[in-house]
């Protein structure tokens, strides 16, 4: 059956900010307290998206979260108006405060997981929000991500909605940044990898010992089950806790996968050969693409610097693919000499696109932590609300909604400014009507 790959990319909200709160991420605390351009951000990231859109890619847009999130502040003991509970919080707790103002939305790659209509048992696509419990500034957005979910794919003949997974630890779920498939056509039952950090229930399993692993086995075989994924058809494969160590916090960050491609460093996985030879037997004889770069040509330092690896692999409409990179790659000497031979290979991969997106790059993420991927056959697509898919009029709409609403720079001092608060919310009243997503945020619910 024919189908496509349409990446929904997440919008940068409007309190982007550089707070450092994601430890195990190299570039968000090197970059901590630096003074950030949310407009610029936003612009950056839709820049992309229509990009995108003009070669002929199914573009999809994706609403950010609330912030800052006044509930979550109520609902730990602060009261009194808001403007009372934003200044208390950044008196007595500024850390609190920043978390509860992340606009960390934005890499959608952590939103859920999906599995396509061909994959499950009763195809239908499968959809799962992460619980993000990791992190706490991350671990507030599920409930608004689900309901984001629900009014995009919201038709119930050719989506199934998930829950996120219980918020503990054991169960942590990072989303589609620790998730890829392989096939040979978009339509083909596919093989669905899951990548973990370590073993919830088995801690005297190997687990990194100086950054967290944020996403467990446990998490994993548990999307698989509730999916309906054929066991023949699903990999579950550790990450080299090694790699954790060095501030590969998701697997996106080291390796990426599109159809017959894996693209990946030679230290990503744990037991690399294991998983080659399984990839090989699924693939049979037809074509499959092992891209192993080694640490002798890239090391993990300048893998993780660069977000080489945190790339889009998408396919052109001759079968060739291109490889979407930040800008960063090609002001590394050796990174930008590798893709050049890359791309002459025997391969599939035949372009480099790269763009400029510092501000999502200083807060550590790149071109794949900013989408989230789902394929679609051409039912399920027109099934899908039409008003988040862009075109020139929407591109033409967000970029003015942006300009309208959104400030140049902000500091850290700014996040309990009352009227960022106001700001965040007119503007997200009027981006709701905009994609017609109908009323997702608490503060329109309420």
């Amino acid at each position: 059956m024919h189908a496509v790959e349409a990446n929904f990319d997440g919008l940068v909200g409007p309190t982007h900010n550089y707070a450092g709160l994601s430890y195990g991420n190299v570039a968000s605390s090197k970059n901590q307290q630096v003074t950030s351009n949310p407009k610029e951000a936003a612009l950056q990231g839709l820049a992309k998206m229509k990009a995108l859109h003009d070669m002929g890619f199914v573009q999809g847009v994706l609403a950010p979260q609330a912030r800052p999130d006044i509930n979550i502040l109520k609902c730990l003991g602060f009261t009194g108006s808001d403007a009372r509970i934003l200044a208390l919080a950044a008196k007595t707790d500024p850390v609190l405060l920043a978390s509860c103002c992340s606009a960390s939305s934005m890499w959608t790659a952590n939103a859920a997981t999906v599995s396509p209509s061909s994959d499950t048992l009763d195809g239908k696509i499968h959809i799962t929000p992460a619980n993000l419990v990791n992190k706490f500034h991350r671990s507030i957005e599920p409930e608004t991500t689900a309901r984001t979910l629900q009014a995009v794919f919201n038709n119930d003949q050719y989506f199934q909605h998930h829950p996120p997974l219980p918020a503990v630890d054991v169960l942590g779920d990072e989303g589609a940044a620790n998730h890829t498939r392989l096939c040979q056509n978009y339509g083909d039952s596919g093989m669905e990898l899951f990548v973990f950090g370590h073993y919830g229930l088995s801690p005297e399993k190997p687990a990194p010992s100086r950054f967290p692993a944020r996403h467990t086995y446990e998490a994993s075989s548990a999307i698989a089950r509730l999916h309906g994924l054929a066991a023949e058809r699903t990999l579950f494969i550790q990450q080299n806790p090694a790699v954790i160590d060095q501030g590969v916090f998701h697997n996106d960050v080291i390796a990426v996968g599109n159809r017959n491609v894996l693209f990946f460093h030679e230290q990503a996985f744990l037991e690399k050969q294991n998983l080659l030879n399984k990839l090989n037997d699924f693939f049979n004889d037809q074509p499959f693409y092992p891209i192993e770069v080694n640490s002798s040509d890239i090391s993990v330092k300048d893998a993780v610097n660069t977000y080489l690896f945190n790339s889009q692999l998408l396919s052109l409409a001759n079968g060739e693919m291109v490889i979407v990179v930040p800008e960063e790659c090609l002001h590394n000497n050796t990174v930008k000499q590798y893709l050049s031979e890359l791309v002459s290979a025997n391969n599939p991969i035949t372009q480099v696109l790269s763009f400029d997106l510092k501000q999502s790059m200083q807060n550590g993420g790149g071109p794949a932590c900013l989408r989230l991927r789902v394929t679609l056959t051409q039912n399920e697509l027109n099934a899908v609300n039409p008003h988040c898919i862009l075109n020139d009029f929407l591109y033409s709409t967000l970029t003015g909604w942006v300009n309208k609403h959104y400030r140049d720079q902000l500091t850290i001092q700014d996040l309990s400014d009352p009227s960022l608060l106001h700001e965040t919310q007119l503007a997200l009243d009027e981006l709701t009507q905009i994609l017609q997503l109908g009323s997702i945020y608490p503060f329109q619910r309420h």
